[in-house]
């Protein structure tokens, strides 16, 4: 046997805060490192003040395909409202970033190609959304730089 199955019934592999749940679909692992396909669910909470940040990747492309609900997608230019099936690809070094801001509940399907190693940045967030802690813009940096992201911070 070579394929795998993971059931619509297994529960999400990761929570970040209260907003987030992600399933490791297909992981850079467990894909010999072709992709790496997560499933977003963000719950149905009032938006945070203010869009986030565009970043960028330098060794894999991003992409972002909406189930359900709104999720509002940044190319580098502009914000788009993204319904289910809108589609978004960001290639390597492109500027990108998502919210849910609808106020709704809303679900992508994020896929990195090649299969980029995210677990362990996912795994970091939720660490430290969970503990609460405050990072200053430095120790964001690290923590970006550790994973293969880098942020472009709005000037102002």
């Amino acid at each position: 046997m070579s394929a795998t199955i993971r059931r619509a019934d297994v529960p999400p592999d990761l929570a970040i805060g209260v907003r987030t749940r992600v399933s490791h679909l297909g992981t850079g692992a467990s894909t010999d490192g072709l992709f790496g396909l997560y499933r977003w669910d963000m719950a149905a909470l009032p938006p945070r003040a203010g869009k986030p940040d565009g970043h960028y990747h330098r060794t894999f492309a991003e992409s972002f395909y909406i189930l359900d609900g709104t999720v509002s997608l940044y190319n580098g230019d502009t914000w788009t409202d993204a319904t289910g099936g809108d589609f978004l690809y960001v290639p390597p070094g492109g500027i990108h970033a998502f919210a849910n801001e609808s106020g709704q509940a809303a679900s992508m399907l994020v896929l990195f190609t090649p299969g980029a190693p995210r677990e362990a940045f996912f795994e970091e967030l939720a660490e430290i959304v969970a503990s609460g802690r405050e990072l200053t813009d430095q120790e964001w940096d690290e923590v970006y730089a550790r994973h293969d992201q880098y942020m472009v911070r709005a000037a102002g």
